[in-house]
């Protein structure tokens, strides 16, 4: 079988991607794995993706890591190139409104219109109803009077943002941090509110049928990635600090997110 590689989830521009395409490729030389890097634009599902036989070096949100959708290994994650993550593969979530909106705290949004992604999404979906739970009240628990599920990409959530379809909306911020760089006319039209507490960022898996000394190989050169003299420019390009080693077991925090809104009675953001 031929295996594959992708970098879908933060391939925020064709030129992003293009680093995520090189990087993969210097990790993969570096290992002796040869993958075939496949192409898989948006509007695609993710969830299509993840689920395939094949996945080599395939990037995966932490949510169905942590819920086990799909029957991967977990290999590495990115550590992010900004404070708050600490020189840890964590991320969090932005709560971003238009740059001209009257908000200035989160609960000003209360009443208006949220937004979310996908509910397989740790950031666009998980992580904001954990986030919400801290504001509702017996007295309160719905906070929005108008909730606009299934935008599916962070990029709806923050064009519909901009267009003033909804008010507020969850921002994968590793994923802000690169729009920025790369389409800083975007970003320029919303500011952040408040962001959540950090999980485990999404992970490169493989399917378990990839060879054993294939993904221990991988492993080890995302790790050691950083020490490469070909890191820096490509760490610059997608800003990041180096990758660390993650397993399954790196994902509980997330899965217990999760168990805490179900116990709460708060299965949807709203």
């Amino acid at each position: 079988m031929t295996f594959i590689a992708n970098a879908r989830m933060y391939a925020v521009t064709p030129d992003a991607e293009a680093a995520w395409r090189e990087l993969l490729a210097h990790v993969c030389d570096e290992a002796g794995v040869t993958l075939d890097y496949l192409p898989y634009p948006a509007p695609q599902p993710l969830e299509a993706l993840w689920t395939r036989p094949d996945l080599g070096c395939v990037q995966m949100c932490g949510y169905p890591i942590a819920m086990r959708l799909a029957d991967v290994v977990p290999i590495a994650a990115p550590i992010p190139r900004v404070e708050w993550a600490e020189g840890r593969a964590v991320y969090r979530s932005d709560m971003i409104v238009r740059q001209d909106a009257p908000f200035r705290t989160l609960a000003d949004t209360f009443g208006g219109r949220l937004g979310w992604t996908v509910a397989h999404s740790q950031s666009g979906f998980n992580a904001l109803r954990h986030h919400l739970l801290q504001y509702r009240t017996p007295q309160r628990p719905t906070l929005y009077g108008d909730v606009r599920g299934e935008l599916i990409t962070a990029r709806r959530i923050l064009d519909s943002v901009l267009d003033g379809s909804i008010d507020v909306g969850p921002l994968d911020a590793y994923w802000h941090m690169l729009i920025r760089r790369y389409r800083p006319e975007l970003t320029d039209g919303v500011r952040i509110l408040e962001s959540t507490d950090t999980v485990p960022m999404p992970a490169f898996v493989a399917a378990p049928t990839l060879p054993e000394s294939d993904f221990a190989a991988l492993r080890q050169a995302f790790v050691q990635a950083r020490a490469r003299a070909w890191f820096p420019p490509l760490a610059d390009a997608l800003l990041l600090d180096g990758f660390a080693a993650v397993t399954l077991d790196s994902f509980a925090k997330t899965r217990a997110w999760h168990d805490e809104a179900l116990q709460a009675g708060y299965a949807v953001p709203a």
